[in-house]
């Protein structure tokens, strides 16, 4: 049976990219459709709602990490990704402009991202029963 950490660093993994795509590719595609269809979404809302399941997860499965294998780099690692996610997300179309924001949110998911695979990785690597 695998356990908890293994799935929540798979799912917080998946969270970053699903926040990578949405930043990056969301809005070229909406422009491509704008021609043929009418969508209103409200991209702020997108933006915390991903926040908002990501951190739990994400905090869950780094700090489940350091107690399975007491190492703290990847926790330091995820967090510093989290916070980026954070300011990118509150504060970084404000301070940076689109652009800015683009970079921050980009950054912050791949340090999430990062973490949560070696995460996953030092778990595989090492044989305990917390792991499998």
């Amino acid at each position: 049976m695998r356990s908890t950490q293994e799935y929540s660093d798979k799912t917080a993994i998946s969270l970053s990219a699903l926040c990578l795509v949405h930043c990056l590719l969301v809005p070229s595609f909406l422009v491509f459709l704008s021609g043929y269809v009418s969508l209103s979404y409200n991209n702020e809302l997108i933006h915390y709602g991903i926040l908002f399941i990501a951190i739990p997860v994400s905090i869950y499965a780094l700090v489940t990490g350091v107690r399975n294998h007491n190492s703290y780099s990847y926790l330091y690692f995820g967090l510093l990704g989290i916070l980026t996610l954070i300011l990118a997300v509150t504060l970084g179309a404000q301070i940076w402009g689109e652009a800015g924001e683009k970079i921050l949110t980009t950054f912050g998911a791949l340090l999430v991202a990062i973490s949560h695979f070696k995460n996953y990785r030092l778990c595989r690597e090492v044989e305990c029963d917390s792991c499998h």
